[in-house]
């Protein structure tokens, strides 16, 4: 009785509200449910929604899994001075392909210098206290600093994975511990979720330089474009 109290609060929940961007938590019944985040707490799944947050008994979850089809994403800000200039700066520091950490800084935080997520990672690229800490940054909300010192953090990644990106991206999300432990990208919704999101805008970023190049140049070619994050 009381789990199917459960299933009706899901379900009013549910029509309630837009699903967003999300996972998917697979009940044993074989009812696939959207949420925009969980936790377990005890014996149960303490489910959020749009609608609100409900638990549900944690041996009728199955699996939770990332949503595959995802909404068309609002359209990423053009990164303009001084962002711009501190990507490029960074970019040329670390060797790190300045296309890629524009895509991470949008995935982070939608370049906003003052993002904080729920764990408490700060800043543009969504620097954790520790790891801050440990790359010497005295102020994670300054923008200078957080780009370099992530970007700084994002190329020691990819040495550590011989510039295997995907690794690098999961590690830099999950941590390298969880790598490790798992020798893949780690079985987190959230990561393989954020994984696919950064190669997306990054391959989109790689395919309009490219387009770009192709443009002939003069005066009213070059007018014609905007200005954004150019690749090394």
């Amino acid at each position: 009785m009381r789990l199917k109290q459960h299933m009706l609060l899901l379900a009013i929940a549910l029509f309630a509200a837009p699903a967003l961007r999300a996972e998917y938590v697979v009940l044993r019944s074989g009812q696939r449910l959207t949420v925009t985040g969980y936790q377990l707490v005890d014996d149960k799944y303490r489910l959020q929604m749009a609608g609100g947050s409900v638990e549900v008994p944690a041996e009728e979850v199955v699996s939770i899994e990332p949503e595959e089809v995802f909404k068309p994403a609002p359209v990423q800000p053009v990164v303009q001075p001084p962002y711009r200039e501190l990507v490029e700066a960074a970019a040329a520091r670390y060797s790190v392909d300045a296309s890629l950490i524009a895509s991470v800084i949008a995935v982070e935080s939608n370049f906003d210098p003052k993002a904080r997520s729920r764990k408490n990672a700060r800043g543009l690229m969504q620097l954790l206290p520790e790891t801050a800490a440990k790359l010497g940054v005295r102020n994670v909300e300054d923008p200078q600093e957080n780009i370099d010192a992530g970007t700084r953090y994002l190329r020691d990644l990819l040495q550590k994975y011989n510039n295997d990106l995907v690794l690098a991206l999961a590690a830099y999300n999950a941590g390298p511990e969880r790598v490790q432990q798992y020798g893949r990208v780690p079985p987190y919704a959230e990561t393989i979720s954020y994984v696919r999101r950064v190669k997306r805008g990054y391959e989109k970023n790689k395919a309009n330089a490219a387009k770009k190049s192709e443009t002939p140049s003069g005066p009213m070619a070059a007018a014609s474009l905007p200005r954004t994050v150019q690749t090394q």
